[in-house]
């Protein structure tokens, strides 16, 4: 599906056009605790009055958004009217907007989960608020249900436009503009090794990756100019991620955001600087039909992405990063092990390029929490 992509200015005149243009009366307007911190947040208040467009405000969702919420989402868009939906805010924003969207057209005295998605022409529009997630352009949503998590996947839930409006990032704390940044790389890195890598996905990734070193200083001042450049990039990683989806690093990281309370970007970053040299290390075990010596290129290639001549390069500037962020291992105990160890979903282990075992898994996790495995 082609995307239509706008950029905000001053007083949002490309939200006005999109909404004369589409003639929308009540929108959803699906949006998490910062909207009141956010530009935007004035343009919404006055809006009502000014284009006589109803505004249906629905924030009753957490961080891990649960299937209960969506459901009440579900209800707040019929009770309303609605006509569309305007997602702001980060990735669990944007998961729940897409879910009511799939949903809004299904039996809701069944099980969503249990119904088939039948496309719907609800139209859908994403403000991505940090520069991370790349929601803004997939097809994927992370929902959770008796606490175990739920991937939706459907092309028709992808947002039909994308607002990119820097001053959204203006409120980010450091840790999470530093965690964003490093989920956006981590995507770029895994699409372009994944199994599922095709030349387009390749080149997304080696734009993203580009990108997000290049505007990497100025995002972190704070400066209009990298805000505007990392959310693009960040956008660019999640068309990759849309093509191939993530891998081992994404995979080995979910437990660890809610065991030890850190973002999912720290997470990813950590795994991915254990599992990039130990999966050099053990090329021999390679699962892409590419073979092994097509993937030893893609490292390199990776690694040249990121301005560096060699694997070994590319892989110690990615350590390298981490420790300037200050993006350190959290601390484990031995019996966090096997826990971790039994969380990680065997289905993204499919796109990994290199096979890991029970073994592999629980050695990488002792790495990436610099603790030395117990003797056995």
């Amino acid at each position: 599906m082609e995307q239509t992509i706008l950029t905000a200015s001053k007083n949002y005149p490309e939200l006005d056009g999109y909404l004369w243009q589409n003639h929308f009366k009540t929108v959803l307007l699906v949006c998490d605790s910062s909207l009141p911190l956010l530009e935007i947040s004035k343009y919404f208040d006055e809006a009502e009055q000014r284009l006589s467009v109803k505004f249906v405000k629905f924030q009753d969702f957490e961080p891990n958004p649960q299937y209960e919420s969506v459901v009440e989402g579900v209800k707040a868009f019929h009770q309303n009217h609605c006509d569309s939906i305007i997602a702001v805010g980060g990735g669990s924003a944007m998961d729940v907007a897409k879910c009511i969207k799939l949903y809004s057209n299904m039996d809701p005295a069944c099980h969503y989960l249990q119904q088939e998605i039948v496309p719907n022409t609800v139209e859908l529009l994403a403000i991505p608020t940090t520069a991370g997630t790349g929601s803004e352009a997939t097809r994927y949503a992370v929902i959770y249900l008796n606490g175990e998590k739920q991937s939706i996947a459907d092309e028709s839930c992808i947002p039909h436009t994308v607002l990119f409006d820097a001053s959204a990032l203006k409120t980010l704390p450091e840790y999470q503009k530093k965690s964003t940044m490093m989920d956006a790389l981590c995507h770029g890195i895994e699409s372009y090794w994944s199994v599922n890598s095709t030349e387009e996905s390749q080149s997304f990734s080696k734009q993203a990756i580009g990108m997000i070193l290049e505007c990497k200083d100025s995002f972190l001042k704070n400066e209009d100019s990298g805000n505007e450049s990392m959310l693009k990039a960040a956008y660019i990683a999640g068309k990759a991620i849309n093509i191939t989806q993530t891998t081992a690093g994404h995979a080995m990281c979910y437990k660890l955001t809610s065991l030890y309370g850190i973002s999912h970007g720290h997470g990813a970053a950590l795994c991915v600087a254990k599992l990039w040299p130990y999966m050099v290390q053990n090329s021999l075990k390679c699962i892409d039909l590419r073979g092994e010596g097509y993937l030893n290129h893609i490292f390199h290639q990776i690694a040249l992405s990121m301005g560096c001549p060699t694997v070994e390069g590319g892989i110690q500037f990615f350590c390298n990063l981490l420790n300037e962020l200050k993006l350190d291992a959290p601390n484990a105990q031995a019996s966090d092990f096997s826990l971790l160890s039994r969380s990680v979903n065997p289905v993204r282990l499919k796109n990994n390029p290199v096979r890991l075992d029970s073994k592999a898994i629980n050695a990488l996790y002792h790495e990436i929490l610099d603790r030395k495995e117990d003797s056995k």
